[in-house]
């Protein structure tokens, strides 16, 4: 696959033009058009034998019109002229019959990006499906010669996609993002006395070139599940908790969601009027940046086309800012923080120890490898998931753990973090280290 096979930045920019065109015809004051067209494959197998290979190509445009504060949208998967000129007139209609909302319109013009670095997102693959299958096959297989106990496996998946958008509005303002991202994950069955255990391993990135080696994919979920091998049960106790990098991404997310725009101006998170609190240790700086170049975060604009930038979160523990859409800030009486779409990159800053330095620092306690359920409850910040992972004593791990269940408050527990490790992970857009937390109720048999 290569550039050529998605429409070029010339035939949507003649799309979304037309758009607006019409929207101007029709007497709508301002509107903004969003187009994406994007293509890619994934081929899975299981145990030598291909299972899936799925296809995608997919387009949207979407069209939003304002009649002063009235707001219409409409989405068409075409891009000829006729069919877009009755999607806007779908619009302009919707809008009519809209109530009108102070907070709604297009961002301040002075907040839209005009210039922008070069990000170096876009890495379309060659690849058949051909190769993508034997590249599956061949992770797989490595992970069975591994060892014995790895007797089945719940496939290996090879992806690539590649994507073009394009977002324009009534100011002018038009802008081209076009960006890539393939990956491979295995997942695999270890059975030892009678019991099995499954995990997996993945990689992610703008670039192929990027990727894992299948090896080291294969290794890692072969060491992962043979470690889960044998677990015990525990009994409830309050101890101290690391969640490994992996799962520790989780749980800023849900610092992020507890600050994002649709959360604090419906006032459904326990961190509403929480800017320039302390929430975290001194120690602790979250920072986001849109312009780190292959990342899997980043952006030359938001999806409104504002001007992103780095900057922190969070400094010495402290609030700085939310993050905030154009509507959601003017709910709030702010201004725009250019996350309209999300998050770009968040960077949690880690200490100075790995994971092995984390567990000689907890002593006792559990490490947390898996989690499982959607207990987070953002009004109130109460935080409850079922877990498995590993036991810890005299700073060393003594077994693998499951059926348990691990509970604390958000608030809390961001206000207990001891230290966070150098083992970021990096496949994700959100960057940390495992966490290690001061206590958490455990609750076993």
């Amino acid at each position: 696959m290569n550039k050529q096979n998605l429409p070029s930045q010339q035939q949507l920019s003649e799309v979304v033009e037309h758009a607006l065109k019409q929207a101007r015809q029709k007497g709508a004051s301002s509107a903004e058009i969003a187009v994406s067209s994007g293509l890619g494959f994934s081929a899975t197998i299981r145990k030598a034998e291909v299972e899936t290979i799925e296809h995608e190509k997919d387009q949207a445009i979407d069209i939003t019109v304002y009649f002063g504060k009235k707001k219409g949208s409409a989405t068409t998967t075409d891009m000829s002229f006729d069919l877009i000129d009755k999607v806007v007139e779908r619009a302009c209609v919707m809008a009519q019959y809209t109530i009108e909302d102070d907070c709604a319109g297009l961002p301040e013009q002075a907040d839209m990006a005009t210039d922008w670095p070069e990000l170096d997102l876009y890495h379309p693959w060659d690849i058949t499906v051909e190769e993508a299958i034997k590249q599956a096959k061949a992770c797989e297989k490595i992970a069975f010669d591994c060892d014995p106990r790895i007797n089945n496996s719940e496939g290996a998946t090879l992806e690539t996609y590649q994507a073009i958008h394009l977002y324009a509005n009534s100011y002018g303002f038009i802008g081209e993002e076009l960006a890539s991202r393939h990956g491979l994950s295995l997942s695999v069955i270890a059975e030892q006395n009678g019991q099995m255990q499954h995990d997996y391993s993945y990689s992610s990135a703008r670039d192929y070139k990027d990727l894992w080696p299948i090896e080291k994919i294969a290794h890692e979920a072969v060491d992962r599940t043979l470690k889960k091998l044998n677990p015990r049960k525990l009994k409830t106790c309050e101890v101290p908790v690391i969640f490994s990098a992996d799962i520790a991404s989780s749980l800023i997310s849900s610092f992020l969601n507890a600050i994002s725009g649709g959360s604090l101006y419906r006032r459904s998170s326990f961190l509403v009027d929480s800017l320039g609190q302390k929430l975290f240790p001194d120690f602790v700086r979250i920072t986001e940046d849109p312009y780190i170049l292959k990342g899997l975060g980043s952006c030359p604009f938001d999806g409104e086309g504002v001007r992103v930038k780095p900057r922190d979160i969070v400094q010495q523990g402290t609030l700085q800012g939310y993050l905030l859409s154009s509507y959601s800030a003017r709910k709030l009486k702010m201004k725009t923080t250019g996350n309209a779409g999300g998050v770009h990159n968040i960077l949690v800053s880690s200490g100075s120890q790995d994971l092995q330095g984390l567990i000689k620092t907890m002593q006792k306690g559990l490490i947390v490898t898996d989690v499982i359920g959607q207990g987070v409850n953002l009004v109130t910040g109460d935080y409850s998931r079922g877990a498995s992972g590993f036991w810890v004593e005299n700073g060393e791990i003594q077994f693998p753990v499951e059926e348990i269940t691990i509970a604390g408050n958000l608030r809390d527990m961001f206000k207990g973090i001891i230290e966070i490790g150098t083992d970021i992970e990096k496949r994700s857009k959100i960057q940390v280290g495992s966490i290690l937390i001061n206590k958490m109720m455990v609750a076993g048999n």
